[in-house]
């Protein structure tokens, strides 16, 4: 999906109005960010979805009618170039791995300082995947442990093997590292990475950078 060249259009999916009203306002101030749509449950947001094709939804749990969770899944299923961040209040929340298996790109805690949020919205449109600190030691730890199921599609046999680059790439994916610190790290610019990234992503069938830092721990490539 290429980059937007206007502001990044936004949908919020959130059932308490009042914080969805507070997130427009604070998104709307910001240069190159815009709501163009709010829904108050997941079904209502998949129909936003469909309707609007916002670059990114933001995405509550914890919703009537729909969850969360399974909003995402249609959306992704439904209208494939929408990136979706999940919306929690707590690090421990079990729907974490459901929702990255069903293809979320992020998983954001309520409590992060609006500035975080607009950074973490923009890196989501540079493929990167935000994540918590906390989240993603749980999910990486939860991985290592194997104490849960696959959150990647088991890969073709005929899968391509990564060349050393791509491997090296996404071991520093697997590592939370971003773009530009992988960049920095490797001497080879963003829009390297990116490529890298998006080749690794094609050979291994995987949908986003979450899966692939999974699939580099799962394999004992980390």
């Amino acid at each position: 999906m290429p980059e937007p060249t206007g502001p990044i259009r936004i949908l919020l999916v959130d059932d308490t109005a009042l914080f969805r009203t507070a997130i427009a306002e604070l998104i709307d101030g910001q240069d190159g960010l815009e709501v163009v749509g709010e829904a108050e449950n997941g079904l209502e947001g998949v129909e936003k979805a469909r309707a609007l094709k916002p670059d990114v939804v933001v995405m509550d749990i914890e919703m009537p009618v729909m969850d969360g969770v399974q909003a995402t899944r249609l959306i992704r299923e439904q209208v494939p170039n929408v990136k979706v961040v999940m919306l929690t209040v707590s690090e421990s929340d079990d729907h974490l791995l459901d929702a990255i298996r069903f293809g979320a790109h992020g998983y954001l805690l309520k409590n992060l300082r609006p500035a975080e949020l607009y950074s973490l919205v923009r890196a989501v449109m540079r493929n990167e995947t935000p994540l918590s600190p906390g989240i993603a030691k749980r999910l990486l730890g939860q991985i290592r442990d194997g104490t849960t199921r696959s959150i990647t599609p088991a890969p073709s046999r005929e899968t391509p093997a990564l060349t050393r680059r791509e491997l090296e790439v996404l071991q520093l994916v697997a590592d939370g590292a971003s773009n530009k610190e992988i960049g920095t790290s490797l001497f080879i610019t963003e829009g390297t990475v990116k490529n890298h990234i998006h080749n690794a992503l094609e050979k291994l069938q995987l949908e986003n950078r979450t899966q692939a830092a999974a699939y580099i721990v799962r394999q004992g490539l980390g």
